[in-house]
């Protein structure tokens, strides 16, 4: 079998042939092999000058004309790897001799598609050997004026499942809402009225963006979207929406979560290819193809999206002008495969609810404790942008006096009634520390200093702390160590606790330490538990490297803590909680500092109730008290 070898991408060899092949060619006075070797060696290395050529009918033609030719029937393919091959020697017949020759492409994506093909020779008229040049060379079915194009098939997008194997991302109904230059009777009128009618289901436009697409319209006819709503808010408007003149809609359907800000930041969209996309992924994105992104739905697309079917056809023009296709290859397209997630609808729905109540940006984590399942994560007030939720990273505050009464505990430095003094400032190495509101309780049982989060009394029990004692208590939950949950999360990173100030300020959640909601709702988690268990939120595929579990926490430091965290509710900071629906609620309030000498601060809840923990933060929120405890009442009122 003669081999050719690769003709790399065919359009830069073609290029090199148009460079090259001015050059007058010629016969081989040799046999009809060697004449098939020059030929497709040119053909490899993009300079035919030394192969001689004629037409079907005798006529000479130059390799010029060959590249013309060659580039045109090619058509759609010729930016595809080829690698041809002779399959023999060729057989003679008198003056003509011909040899098959096999062509394997490789189609964008990878899909290879393989056949045979027949290069005919001839030496009638000659001195030597030359290529008879025909469309039949690259196939067959081949003839002048047709072109190699691709058909594509999209697969099925695959949807992202919920913790009972449910979809929760799917195809939903839409209405795109838009307008059509030639209808419109008052635009001023059109675009006043529209306006408020859009707000009323919580959705805002760019008036002048969409004004100056209706002014450079080629096509009075145009459609000229301009919002695309899911079907519910669409039917809640419609009435009056349709009776704008002007306006025209379109059905269709999109991959959507149940609800417009249901887990968005961490679930993402399915939007339309950009430019960056098709840039970035030129053999396996078309125009209009729905991609992932943001979030999940990016991480996975590939998976998500499976693999498109195409089809190689020979475009034709037909004697009216018209193109008709003539299949030569196809391929089925392969859906998407799912994955699978922990979230749980209602809880998502509940926590959702919970912070779009909070003008200021907040996020809610909860974590079911038997098996640590990621039950929700919202980041408010409208569920899109950043995903602080998972990987904001942000100073603890007071609920770190969770890890730091562990450590104290696991030390035996303190009990529920020993008495630890609570004055209204405490002063380390110069710094001076204090209490919110400037408040004192004197000396009073641990457990008040805990209820009430005195910052004075922690930087009173820091040294009895230590930097080990701290770091202990924080990695025996789990904060700081590397987790695989399936997509990004910050997990924390613990002070070094390096100096007196900074083991103090660390003692309540200050200096370097900086966490994440969901690292804080893990850690409740593995308080309420007795045992860290790594959250888990992507099941399906599954992550490659989970943290390993931790060890099982000392009872003798639980029970009181437990009991602390359950009177932070009854009688200290978060006596908010104390009242909502369903099993006792324990947890344990925070106000974090961020900048030093700045009055705003982060505001913080975690706790548990029955077998869902949580965390809630609310940047620049203030007091913990004031700002995450009632999005907490108002997450666990609507999940009971």
């Amino acid at each position: 079998m003669r081999r050719i070898g690769r003709v790399g991408r065919v359009a830069a060899v073609m290029a090199g042939l148009l460079l090259t092949s001015g050059v007058a060619a010629c016969s081989s006075s040799d046999g009809p092999g060697d004449a098939l070797d020059t030929f497709v060696k040119g053909w490899r290395t993009g300079d035919l000058s030394k192969t001689g050529f004629v037409t079907a009918d005798g006529a000479r033609i130059s390799a010029n004309d060959v590249f013309t030719q060659l580039q045109a029937l090619s058509g759609e393919l010729k930016k595809s790897s080829l690698l041809v091959s002779a399959q023999g020697e060729p057989k003679e017949t008198g003056d003509i001799a011909s040899v098959p020759v096999k062509l394997d492409w490789t189609l964008p994506g990878g899909t290879p598609w393989s056949y045979q093909s027949t290069v005919r020779l001839t030496k009638r008229g000659s001195d030597g050997w030359r290529v008879v040049w025909e469309p039949t060379i690259l196939h067959s079915e081949l003839t002048a004026g047709d072109r190699l194009e691709l058909r594509r098939k999209t697969a099925d997008r695959a949807d992202v499942l919920g913790l009972d194997g449910k979809p929760i991302v799917t195809l939903r109904p839409v209405v795109t809402v838009g307008v059509s230059p030639e209808k419109i009777t008052d635009e001023a009128s059109l675009f006043k009225q529209l306006d408020p009618i859009l707000k009323s289901v919580n959705v805002s436009i760019d008036l002048k963006n969409v004004q100056e697409r209706v002014k450079d319209a080629q096509n009075p006819g145009a459609f000229i979207d301009i919002i695309t709503l899911r079907r519910t808010d669409y039917d809640k408007i419609r009435d009056r929406v349709r009776d704008l003149p002007g306006t025209v809609f379109a059905e269709g359907q999109r991959e959507l979560a149940p609800t417009r800000p249901f887990a968005r930041a961490l679930l993402g969209s399915v939007d339309a290819a950009t430019r960056e996309d098709l840039d970035a992924n030129p053999d396996e994105l078309r125009e209009n193809d729905q991609v992932g992104h943001g979030g999940l739905q990016q991480r996975y697309d590939a998976q998500l999206r499976g693999i498109p079917g195409q089809s190689v056809v020979i475009a034709r023009k037909t004697p009216d002008d018209k193109i008709e296709d003539s299949q030569l290859f196809s391929t089925e397209p392969v859906a998407g495969k799912p994955i699978k997630t922990t979230l749980d609808i209602a809880t998502q729905n509940a926590a959702d609810g919970a912070v779009a109540k909070e003008k200021q940006p907040s996020a809610l984590v909860a974590v079911r404790i038997s098996d640590s399942s990621v039950l929700a994560v919202a980041n408010g007030p409208e569920g899109g942008g950043v995903n602080t939720a998972m990987t904001g990273q942000v100073p603890p505050g007071s609920t770190y006096k969770m890890v730091s009464t562990l450590g104290l505990l696991d030390k035996k430095a303190v009990t529920l009634d020993g008495k630890v003094d609570c004055p209204k400032t405490k002063k380390v190495d110069g710094r001076t520390f204090k209490n919110s509101n400037d408040a004192a309780l004197g000396s009073v049982p641990f457990r008040t200093d805990f209820a009430k989060s005195c910052n004075t009394a922690f930087v009173n029990l820091a040294p009895q702390l230590g930097a080990d004692g701290l770091r202990d208590a924080s990695a025996k939950v789990g904060l700081g160590a590397k987790w695989d949950l399936g997509t990004e999360a910050f997990t924390g990173k613990i002070s070094p606790a390096d100096s007196p100030t900074e083991l103090a300020a660390a003692a309540f959640g200050q200096g370097a330490t900086a966490v994440s909601p969901l690292a804080m709702a893990g850690a409740t988690a593995a308080v309420a538990r007795g045992q860290f268990v790594q959250p888990k939120l992507v099941t399906e595929p599954a992550p490659s490297a989970p943290a390993a579990d931790g060890p099982k926490l000392a009872a003798t430091s639980l029970q009181p803590l437990h009991t602390m965290m359950r009177e932070v509710v009854t009688k200290g900071t978060g006596k908010g909680l104390a009242d909502v629906p369903g099993k006792p609620v324990s947890g344990k309030t925070g106000t974090a500092e961020f900048k030093d000498g700045a009055a705003e601060t982060h505001a913080w809840f975690v706790g548990w109730q029955g077998d869902v923990a949580f965390a809630v933060m609310v940047e620049k929120g203030g007091a913990g008290a004031e700002a995450a405890v009632p999005i907490a009442e108002r997450f666990l009122t609507a999940l009971n």
